[in-house]
């Protein structure tokens, strides 16, 4: 499944600041088409479940075995029972169903999920993800269901930050960090911009807080506009 650009052309908000996280899960979900099966990942594309409409179809799967989960439980809505993959309390939508973890993997490896968002430590302009490890001495690998969503759904969405916390890009050339996926990426969310990645390389949908000219002076990958 592609799914079309929602803009005819590039566009820069040069005269706002960066999207917050709650911005960003807001546009997620707006690029979301109507009646898609999709996985949430852990951290911060758990949020895009707030902002989908009533009436859009979609159906929430979480990889611990539940279809038509609703948002987070807040308050009296909290049921220590009912929980995410990131152990995070949700809600459930009428019609919603449980099933065992072999059967929540089974959909996921077998192409019955629409879309997935996930997070990232690094994507590559071929599409390319690293999200479960990077390197480091000592760091815990944590792959989970990553490999299996990446693979198996027919979009995968990432939100992240576009840099580190000292300046390092992570819209790479090349990923660095063990791979999770190959060319499996369609969409990255960031707080400054938001990338439609293919075999055409790296496509910039907007821009926030920044332009198109100064993305490109703090990234190596040559992006393109979406016209061109």
């Amino acid at each position: 499944m592609t799914i079309a650009l929602t803009v005819s052309e590039t566009v820069e908000n040069v005269d706002r600041g960066p999207l917050g996280r709650d911005e960003m899960a807001r546009a997620v979900a707006a690029d979301i088409p109507p009646g898609s099966f999709v996985n949430l990942g852990i951290g911060q594309p758990t949020k895009v479940s707030d902002y989908l409409a009533p009436d859009s179809g979609i159906v929430l799967h979480t990889e611990n075995g539940m279809l038509g989960m609703g948002p987070e439980a807040v308050g009296d809505e909290i049921d220590p029972d009912l929980i995410n993959a990131g152990k995070i309390p949700v809600t459930e939508l009428p019609g919603a169903s449980y099933f065992h973890h072999a059967d929540s993997f089974a959909m996921m490896r077998g192409g019955h999920l629409d879309v997935c968002v996930l997070g990232a430590f690094q994507v590559s302009e071929r599409g390319d993800l690293a999200n479960w490890h990077t390197g480091a001495p000592g760091a815990i690998p944590a792959v989970g269901g990553a490999m299996d969503l990446a693979i198996g759904a027919k979009d995968v969405f990432v939100m992240m930050t576009l840099f580190t916390k000292d300046g390092t890009p992570k819209l790479v050339p090349q990923c660095t960090y063990p791979l999770t996926g190959l060319a499996c990426v369609s969409r990255v969310y960031t707080e400054l911009a938001m990338f439609a990645v293919g075999q055409d390389g790296i496509r910039v949908i907007a821009t926030y807080g920044t332009s198109f000219a100064e993305l490109q002076k703090r990234l190596d990958p040559t992006l393109r506009r979406v016209q061109e």
